[in-house]
């Protein structure tokens, strides 16, 4: 493989990549100002791994038990239409992007990082988490885990192996 990681089993079959955000996209911390504002140190190598997803035609989602501006940020800057927040309860909106978006199991990815991700992980066939992950998330059957830690290039990691995966396809084709 040509990037730096190992080689996630994934497929290039994947059309959906759904994500957390804390610990994921973020290394998990909180920066609190003096004047009560929140602020969240998000790495470039993953929001560029949103727009090697996007150009390629691979759906971004983002499922966040969380409230962020971040999350904002990256939703406006990428144009991503499936932006879910302050939601505890994820498994619900996963099942509804595959309905929305008529998908099999093979065609969806789930990344998560904590207990409130367990359900949607242990629904899809693509099951991706990092190191930094709660000790219950990396107990799951068949769960895989990144090489990049959290907020600093995880989600790029797996979409890179996607993008690898689709390389290949294309040349044996050729």
């Amino acid at each position: 493989m040509s990037n730096m990681y190992k080689t996630l089993d994934l497929s290039s079959k994947i059309k959906l990549v759904v994500s957390d955000f804390d610990g994921i996209f973020t290394d998990n911390s909180v920066y609190i100002l003096n004047d009560g504002m929140r602020v969240k140190k998000v790495s470039y190598k993953d929001l560029m791994g949103v727009s090697i997803a996007v150009k390629n035609g691979i759906k971004v989602a983002i499922i966040s038990g969380e409230q962020s501006r971040e999350i904002d940020y990256i939703a406006e800057k990428f144009a991503l239409e499936d932006i879910h927040q302050g939601i505890r309860i994820k498994c619900p909106i996963l099942n509804d992007l595959k309905e929305k978006y008529n998908l099999s199991d093979e065609e969806i990815l789930y990344i998560g990082d904590d207990i409130n991700d367990i359900e949607c992980l242990k629904s899809v066939k693509y099951a991706v988490t990092v190191n930094q992950a709660n000790y219950a998330v990396k107990q799951i059957n068949g769960i895989q885990i990144t090489e990049a830690p959290a907020g600093d290039g995880a989600f790029r990691e797996v979409i890179d192996n996607i993008m690898e995966l689709k390389r290949q396809e294309e040349s044996n084709e050729a």
